[in-house]
Formats: C-alpha cells, structure tokens, sequence
C-alpha cells in the first residue's frame, strides 16, 4: 500500500487501523455505557428500602431499662414555694384532693430552671406533679451524646411509668388521670411510654391518661451492636400531644409530621402544633442564645420565646383537661 493511501486510510479509521475518529467514537460509546451502567446502580439502590428496624423483643427491652438501679422516689409531698431550685420533687397544690397529677421529665442535660417552671405552673393549676431526675442521682451529667451509667431511652421510660405507679398510690392522686409531660430527650421517653408494647415490655399493666411531648426526635435510634429501634410506634394507645418549632435544627419537626400524619390516618388519638420560628428548647429562658454541635452533627441555635411559652402552657393544659376528663 502507497504511503498516501495508508495516511488516508489511518486517519479516515478505516479497516486496516483503528484511527483516531474510530478510537474517539469508540471511547465515548464506551463511557457512556459504563456511565448508563453506573446511573443504573445507583438508582437501583436508591430504589431499595431502607433496612427496617428490628423490634426488640420483651426481654431486651426490660434488660436495657435496669442496667442503672431504679429511682428513689419521694414520698414526701412539698408545696411549689419549698422548690427553690430545679430537684427531684413531689409537689402538691393546697387541699385534700384527689388532683390529677403529671410526671414531669427533662431534657437530656437534666433538670433546668424551666422545667420547675413548668411544674410551678402545672401546680397552680391544681395539678400534684412528680419531678423525676433520671440523672443526678445516677451521677451522670448528661445524656446528650448517648447512654451513659446505664441511663438510656428504656431506662428513662422505666422511671416514668414507676413514677406514675408512685403517684397512683398516694391517696390524694386520681390514679385515673396521671399524664406524663417530657421535654426533647424526656418528649422522646414519652413516645415510647405512649406505646403499649413499651408498657407491657417494661413490666407495667397501664401507662398514661395522656402523654405530651415538647419537640420530640422522631429519629431511629442506632445503639452500638444493637439493632435500631423507632421512638414513634403504630401502637400508641393514649391521647399524644406534640408540639414542635419549625426552625428546630436538633430534633427537627420535618421527621416527625409523616409520621404523625399516617398514624392519625389509622385513628390514634395523637394531635400536634408546628410553631413558626421556633428553635429547640423555645420555653428555656436560661440558654437563650445558646449554641452547639449536636449528637447527630447538626449546628444547634436555642432561642427563649415567650410568647410561644405562654401559648405552648395553654395548650398543654387545654389537652390535659381534655384528655383527662373522659377517665374521671
């Protein structure tokens, strides 16, 4: 072959030589191949259900919620004066009774100055209320980054539901209208204190008259080699209050709603109120303007909210009354 038509030949990519325009086709129909390939990949797993979370069974459970020792509980009721500064307490309005009554549970760094708020609040409104330290007296400061001394979501829900049995038995408590009321990681022990299973699970015949919960997470939680578990369950069977800010970075109202939604779709009694602005932690007047790095990765802003404290009180004790009055 001429030494022309060879040059012809190579850079036409004829039969003889893959030339540099066949070589260019080739490659890109090859690239796109791989990349269809890929796109396929991932879509496909994309596509696959998320691993659901394994229910654990009775047993677990109850292991789970008696690593720490059980609570010392008061027995001594005090008036809302002598509550001079945030303590496990048992309060009780003037008068012989029978009040209804609330255990009150805080958030995950433990008993603060607007938890006893509320119980001065819940008080005057004739309410005997038992404020439970899940923490201080297991020396443990905080349970914001995870379990610690045995202090976890099971151990938590215990300590509510004992509370609640504890109150049942002084004779001037309706043992038919005990509630429950939580803050962030309290809120989240009362979403499982509202789930029958949680009830039976942890050894108890009854839960709550009504359970409310001031911004819940609604998040799986994945213990280290243990399966995950869901703090919202299809089987509350208590009136559920939750009340949530839309500008909660922390536990944010985003993943709790659908579900909220479905399970009131099936006829759970569960209600909820999504404040505009709100942060994490509205009714905390003592970390205004507080800032960190929460356990999850996500910039935390706490900002104080009166008016939504002001509004979130009424409507915790218009459910309360609410609820409550259907079980005198």
């Amino acid at each position: 072959m001429r030494s022309r038509d060879m040059r012809k030949r190579v850079s036409d990519g004829g039969d003889d030589f893959p030339g540099p325009r066949r070589f260019v086709r080739t490659l890109i129909a090859l690239l796109a191949a791989l990349v269809a390939g890929l796109d396929a990949s991932i879509a496909n797993a994309l596509d696959k259900p998320q691993p659901e979370a394994v229910p654990w069974n009775t047993e677990a459970i109850f292991r789970g919620a008696t690593v720490a020792e059980d609570l010392a509980l008061p027995d001594t009721p005090e008036t809302v004066d002598e509550l001079t500064s945030p303590r496990m307490a048992l309060l009780k309005p003037v008068g012989a009774g029978p009040f209804p009554a609330i255990v009150l549970m805080h958030q995950c760094a433990g008993l603060n100055a607007a938890v006893a708020a509320w119980a001065r609040a819940a008080v005057s409104r004739g309410y005997v209320v038992l404020l439970v330290d899940s923490l201080g007296p297991r020396n443990v400061k905080s349970v914001c980054f995870g379990p610690r001394n045995g202090v976890n979501f099971f151990r938590g829900a215990r300590d509510a539901l004992q509370a609640a049995e504890h109150l049942r038995k002084q004779s001037y408590v309706d043992s038919k209208r005990v509630a429950f009321v939580g803050f962030s990681w309290g809120a989240m022990v009362g979403l499982l204190t509202a789930s029958s299973h949680y009830v039976g699970a942890l050894k108890f015949e009854s839960g709550f008259a009504a359970v409310a919960s001031f911004y819940p997470g609604c998040f799986r939680i994945t213990p280290k080699e243990r399966p995950p578990f869901d703090l919202v369950n299809p089987d509350i069977s208590r009136p559920l209050l939750v009340l949530m800010g839309d500008a909660d970075t922390e536990t944010p109202a985003s993943e709790c709603i659908d579900k909220f939604d479905a399970l009131k779709r099936s006829g759970i009694p569960v209600e909820w109120h999504l404040y505009p602005g709100a942060t994490h932690c509205w009714d905390c007047q003592q970390l205004d303007g507080f800032s960190k790095i929460d356990v999850r990765g996500h910039q935390v802003e706490y900002h104080f909210r009166q008016d939504l404290t002001d509004d979130s009180r009424r409507r915790l004790f218009e459910f309360l009354d609410r609820s409550m009055s259907a079980r005198k």
